[in-house]
């Protein structure tokens, strides 16, 4: 699957990874697979998006259904946070529009931060400790450097 996460149950933090080439199929997949989990509830999420050969939405306004969808799984009675780590312009742009449809649906109730740098998204999470990344060999650096504990790999 292009898309791989991993859940922190200590962090309380959802982390996932895209490589590849990544399909409409994927993104809804990973939302509906990872998002209806009732024990994810409460919990933040960090995308990386750096390892992304491209991204092959059918149109803009899947764009727009993702962000229905997923403000539709939001747990209505917590505020949480995501943030996606990009290179490229084109899904810089992507990730705005998300943010945008995100932030007009009053269903939502997940803040969203599009950062080109990992550590400007782990500080926007408040992490403080090293994050492992689903498929990645080395965890990505934090504000600390303690050990990781409480990882599940999915």
């Amino acid at each position: 699957m292009p898309i791989s996460y991993r859940v922190d149950h200590e962090a309380r933090v959802v982390v996932a990874a895209g490589h590849g080439v990544l399909t409409d199929a994927d993104v809804f997949g990973y939302q509906r697979e990872a998002w209806s989990r009732p024990d994810l509830t409460g919990y933040n999420e960090l995308i990386d998006m750096t390892h992304v050969d491209q991204i092959a939405l059918p149109s803009a306004d899947r764009i727009r259904g993702l962000a229905s969808l997923s403000a539709e799984m939001d747990s209505p009675k917590t505020r949480t946070r995501l943030a996606v780590v990009v290179t490229d312009n084109f899904a810089f742009g992507l990730g705005r529009m998300l943010q945008a449809y995100r932030e007009l649906d009053r269903r939502s109730t997940k803040e969203i931060g599009i950062f080109r740098a990992m550590e400007e998204a782990l500080l926007f999470l408040g992490l403080e400790r090293l994050v492992e990344m689903p498929g990645l060999s080395a965890p990505t650096s934090a504000a600390s450097s303690s050990p990781r504990r409480g990882t599940e790999r999915c």
